[in-house]
């Protein structure tokens, strides 16, 4: 299979089922930044200090790609078959983020991101997965899908949020207060 087919040279794709958009349409801009969440979840698997996370954080790929999926979907796709994030999903999510609470010292005030290179790369993660969560809302013809996407995309921005301060505590970090 070639990687490149020429059809997309005239700012078009193609979603799942064939349809033709432009590739700025706002059904491939959620989609794509849902792919950008994938690279820096994968990036944040690469580092050291989340090797015991390795799992989670691929699962966590894996739910992105199949929300991507879902998204890409056109009109008159079937989407009986796809694999949507589903509750549990959500509840393994949810459970994480209660474990890791449990660790850390209770949060009275807004933190500024950074320390560490990973607790930055984190918090960006955080934030572009914020911003899939905005795209995939202002999609105008929802599918029921989409709420489960929203809902994980929202758990996930938690998630990562609280993994960002574990990582801060395991790397003896005091993390900024923000102080208006």
């Amino acid at each position: 299979m070639k990687i490149y087919t020429r059809t997309g040279d005239d700012g078009t794709t193609s979603l799942a089922g064939g349809q033709r958009v432009p590739k700025n349409n706002e059904r491939i801009e959620a989609y794509g930044t849902i792919d950008e969440i994938v690279s820096w979840v994968g990036l944040l698997r690469s580092l050291p200090v989340n090797s015991e996370r390795s799992i989670i954080l691929y699962s966590i790929q894996d739910k992105l790609m199949h929300s991507a999926a879902i998204l890409s979907a056109g009109p008159d796709a079937d989407l009986s078959k796809m694999v949507t994030p589903d509750d549990e999903d959500i509840r393994m999510l949810e459970d994480e983020i209660d474990k890791m609470e449990k660790q850390l010292p209770q949060l009275n005030s807004f933190i500024l991101p950074g320390g560490t290179e990973a607790v930055s790369f984190t918090q960006i993660c955080r934030t572009v997965c914020r911003r899939a969560e905005r795209q995939v809302i202002s999609l105008q013809d929802k599918k029921e899908h989409d709420i489960m996407v929203v809902r994980y995309l929202n758990r996930l921005s938690d998630y990562l949020f609280v993994l960002a301060r574990k990582t801060a505590y395991e790397s003896g970090i005091e993390q900024s207060k923000w102080i208006p």
